[in-house]
């Protein structure tokens, strides 16, 4: 009898032992997943860096004397390579599109460089570009959310409390991110 039960609690021990390291094993694969998704939003978020100083140097060529446009594009573009985590990045984000914006102003005002071949391919880079970080940051913030919720959810929350998986972060924007710009021909 003390024959059977023993090998019936290490039975039960053995099938506790394969769940344990299969939840942690799901929690590692989901932490990989969120760390990958999240580089290719750096990917993206670099990429339009990288444009950016030429889409500068096309405008000043026609715009020498929107100095404060320019610059406050260049500075943007420095927040954001600076940046290191996603709030940080929603920050910079923010600040950059600001700085598109009067952009976007000062090529209203030079008719030329609208037309420039130069300029119209760089728009047209940036336009990409920015759908490819719509959808990074969509693919991360979904890997996100599941692995937050695999985290609160019973009895993988044991695990992730003694592996120190913690929540993390979404890549949110700030309200004035989401009103809707207004466009007057």
């Amino acid at each position: 009898m003390k024959g059977k039960s023993l090998i019936i609690i290490i039975g039960i021990v053995v099938v506790l032992g394969f769940m344990l390291a299969g939840s942690y094993n799901k929690l590692a694969s989901m932490d990989e997943g969120v760390t990958s998704a999240w580089a290719q939003v750096e990917n993206q978020l670099k990429r339009r860096a990288d444009l950016i100083p030429n889409l500068v140097n096309t405008v000043q060529g026609y715009a020498s004397h929107e100095e404060e446009v320019l610059t406050n594009i260049t500075n943007a573009r420095a927040g954001l390579t600076s940046a290191s985590t996603p709030g940080e990045f929603a920050e910079a984000n923010a600040e950059f599109e600001t700085a598109m914006n009067s952009l976007n102003i000062v090529v209203e005002n030079y008719p030329d460089l609208k037309a420039n071949q130069n300029f119209l391919e760089l728009q047209a880079e940036l336009a990409s570009t920015e759908n490819k970080i719509s959808t990074e940051r969509m693919r991360y913030n979904e890997s996100v959310q599941g692995f937050n919720t695999a985290i609160r959810r019973f009895p993988t929350n044991i695990i992730a409390g003694v592996f120190n998986y913690d929540a993390r972060e979404y890549f949110e924007i700030n309200a004035q991110d989401a009103e809707v710009p207004e466009v007057n021909f």
